[in-house]
């Protein structure tokens, strides 16, 4: 921390979603119920493809580290912000604020790159379908999988360390419902330049290169679906594919509208509708869009449900 002759700032207090007195308990009961469903929709996709053996493939893979994710960046942010629309000080001690920082950029950006692993898991799959076994090999997933998290952990440690690198003296009312790299720097008593060009930097390293690989991956899948003869074949994987893009373009699109942009240009409170997004709504669709529509997901849950024991 820089010098000086400022109180040094030992907490935060936290403006939450909204600051009027009647919306708080209905809104901690509306995020209660999301919370709850993203904790259920995330454990059971764990659980599912983790016992059953029809789903022990390369896709389900991934899509269990993708649940994990989900689970864990809603965790860091929902259960603080479930506490907080019951008490009257909304406060977070200065290292919990800067580990829940942390955290959720080891989160945000793991699910960045599982996405695009799972892009291209499904272009490999789709077009070339006798080749996917040897180009997604357990060894490669595994890969994949440990690289993306060892990049996102060194990538958390370098962004939040600038960010609290500055100095915060007089005020500590942070415009958001948890500790972001945005309205905590809008604090600092101290030049900003440095951690605002890392935070800028690594977003937009980390968006372009993704969303390159999704974008290249589902153009490919698009163009060989049309290249398939019937119809009812086209429709099918047309079906998948409007799913899939969906849920990467909300994602996305919240993250470019978060980071992307020049930091005179933010609205904190708009910023915090497109943040309950990608912590809170996304993490509670992703089940439902890339498992429970699913055939094979539901017909193991089916089994599990009908008999538990066999999983034993």
């Amino acid at each position: 921390m820089a010098p000086g002759n400022f109180t040094q700032v030992t907490e935060f207090i936290l403006t939450g979603v909204s600051d009027r007195p009647d919306l708080q308990i209905p809104l901690f009961f509306v995020y209660l119920v999301i919370y709850g469903l993203t904790v259920a929709g995330n454990l059971s996709i764990i659980t599912l493809t983790s016992i059953d053996f029809q789903l022990q493939t390369p896709m389900y893979f991934f899509l269990r580290h993708l649940a994990i994710i989900n689970f864990g960046n809603s965790t860091v942010i929902a259960p603080k912000m479930l506490i907080n629309f019951l008490v009257k000080k909304k406060t977070t001690f200065y290292y919990e604020c800067a580990t829940q920082l942390g955290l959720f950029l080891v989160f945000i950006v793991a699910e960045v790159f599982m996405l695009a692993v799972m892009a291209y898991d499904r272009y490999v799959a789709i077009c070339n379908p006798l080749l996917y076994m040897v180009v997604v090999s357990r060894q490669i997933c595994l890969l994949l999988v440990s690289l993306t998290y060892l990049y996102s952990f060194s990538t958390a440690v370098v962004t939040s360390s600038s960010v609290f690198s500055v100095s915060y003296c007089s005020s500590n009312v942070i415009n958001h419902y948890f500790c972001d790299t945005v309205p905590l720097l809008a604090l600092s008593c101290s030049d900003t330049y440095f951690p605002e060009t890392v935070v800028f930097i690594s977003a937009a390293t980390n968006l372009v290169f993704s969303m390159t690989v999704v974008l290249i991956s589902y153009s490919n899948i698009v163009l060989s679906i049309l290249r398939i003869r019937p119809s009812e074949g086209r429709k099918k994987g047309f079906s998948t594919c409007t799913s899939h893009m969906m849920a990467v373009t909300v994602f996305y699109g919240t993250l470019l509208f978060m980071y992307a942009q020049p930091q005179t240009n933010h609205s904190m409170d708009t910023d915090k509708m497109a943040s309950v997004f990608y912590t809170l709504v996304i993490p509670m669709l992703n089940p439902i869009i890339y498992s429970l529509w699913n055939k094979d997901v539901k017909a193991a849950l089916k089994r599990f449900l009908t008999n538990p024991c066999s999983f034993k």
